[in-house]
């Protein structure tokens, strides 16, 4: 009968509680708001990069701009931001996203030189942000376990498609300025303020402030003051804690004991500290960050530089004209993108490589298919689009899930954080990349007697 424990149904619906077993509400509901608010001001940029600049300038500019600072932060950011408190990274990020764009917003709508330059500032801080606040956040899953993972990674999937369809809507159904609707979305970055501070229970990280014994930093053998006391008791916010599994542990262990009390002990902490960090950012490269960045680097590139070629005679298409093409593989790319980055309560993937030779082959037949036309149809071309944003976002997930695995405790916070770089690392490559194959292929198609790219 149906309802009976012995339905399908019913058995599905057990299994699918015991997935979520022990998930807590507001973890989840906090980490999917990080990454959906943190990601969707990246894509809203992106679709808004023709009314930025216009149809006279190429538009992997406004990628460049806002990939490249994101990529610098996430490379350099880790050595060091391990010393700022969440508390304190998570307000400091959101002022600089939504003045970013507001910068972007207020600009006059001119498209001359100076003008453009000033929005591109604009994409520059949101894009810094951007880049802090994903290793921010994926290091702050540390504290909260794989469903805070994997709630942040089902935000930054969702970001694909809220942030591409709410500017859609805004600018084309609403018919609301581009202007105005900027002006608008710059306000979304204070979710992430009501997100950490109200949503999110910090239990955690108030329990981490006490576990110090296994982390505990140097401390100046000298006598202290007032001041240095009060940091020590920092209260609930666990400044002492936050830094827990970082550095304290290498800097315990490798702290050269014949400094003399003269000596500068900062200096010698924070070259000491860089040091340990270079090495384990170097344990990561193979298995984890060389993997995302291939992923991204082909994904990317099919999307910027091979995608805008990949068009049909309008007769035996859905469409009335040739640049709605380019709009439907980017909203199918983001639909897979958003699936395989909600799945990883049910699947994972422990060999990475494997979905990343999957991606190079994507790449390569549909540069192929844009060269030799021999793919059928255009719901052919959709159905390898959707395979690209499944694989794509399934490496994601499952590179940030196996170092939650794999790594240890200590080197956990900072491999999740440095591990980041490889997204944007691949996403610049493939800025750079797509440029050239979208330019190429098209002199190829024109050459062979289809001007379909010349026609958008």
């Amino acid at each position: 009968m149906p309802g009976s424990p012995s339905a399908s149904w019913a058995v599905y619906r057990a299994r699918l509680k015991a997935v979520f077993d022990g998930a807590d509400p507001r973890v989840c509901a906090a980490f999917w708001l990080f990454g959906l608010i943190n990601n969707v001001l990246y894509v809203i940029i992106l679709s808004a990069a023709l009314d930025l600049v216009g149809p006279s300038v190429p538009k992997g500019v406004v990628l460049l701009a806002d990939v490249i600072p994101s990529f610098l932060t996430k490379l350099c950011a880790p050595y060091f931001i391990h010393r700022i408190p969440y508390s304190i990274r998570i307000p400091f990020f959101v002022a600089l996203s939504a003045s970013g764009m507001l910068v972007i917003a207020v600009t006059p709508p001119l498209q001359d030189s100076r003008t453009i330059g000033i929005k591109m500032c604009g994409v520059i801080l949101a894009s810094l942000s951007s880049g802090g606040g994903e290793l921010s956040f994926l290091g702050l899953t540390h504290y909260y376990g794989h469903f805070a993972l994997a709630a942040w990674g089902s935000g930054t999937g969702g970001a694909g498609l809220i942030g591409a369809g709410a500017y859609a809507i805004a600018t084309t159904t609403l018919k609301i300025s581009p202007r105005t609707s900027l002006l608008a979305f710059s306000f979304l970055p204070i979710i992430m303020i009501i997100s950490f501070f109200i949503i999110l229970p910090r239990g955690p990280l108030y329990a981490s402030s006490v576990r110090t014994a296994e982390y505990q930093p140097i401390r100046d053998d000298g006598p202290r003051d007032l001041d240095d006391e009060a940091v020590e008791d920092s209260g609930p916010h666990g400044q002492q804690g936050e830094h827990e599994g970082l550095l304290f542990a290498s800097q315990s262990s490798s702290y050269p004991s014949s400094v003399s009390p003269g000596s500068n002990k900062l200096v010698v902490r924070a070259w000491t500290s860089f040091q340990a960090n270079l090495n384990r950012s170097k344990g990561l490269f193979l298995p984890y960050m060389l993997p995302l960045l291939l992923v991204y680097i082909a994904e990317y590139t099919i999307n910027q530089g091979v995608a805008p070629t990949l068009l049909f005679p309008l007769s035996s298409s859905p469409f009335d004209e040739y640049r709605s093409f380019y709009s439907t593989y980017a909203m199918v790319y983001q639909v897979g993108v958003f699936i395989s980055r909600s799945s990883t309560p049910f699947i994972r993937v422990h060999h990475l490589y494997l979905p990343s030779f999957f991606q190079i082959a994507n790449l390569v037949l549909l540069t192929l298919h844009a060269m030799f036309n021999f793919l059928p149809h255009f719901y052919v071309v959709c159905v390898i689009i959707f395979w690209e944003g499944l694989l794509g976002g399934l490496v994601y997930v499952s590179t940030f899930a196996e170092i939650t695995d794999n790594i240890p405790k200590e080197d956990r916070e900072f491999s999740l954080g440095a591990t980041s770089v490889s997204d944007s690392g691949g996403i610049c490559i493939a800025g750079f990349l797509g440029m050239a194959f979208e330019v190429w292929l098209c002199k190829w198609q024109v050459a062979h007697g289809r001007k379909y790219c010349k026609m958008q």
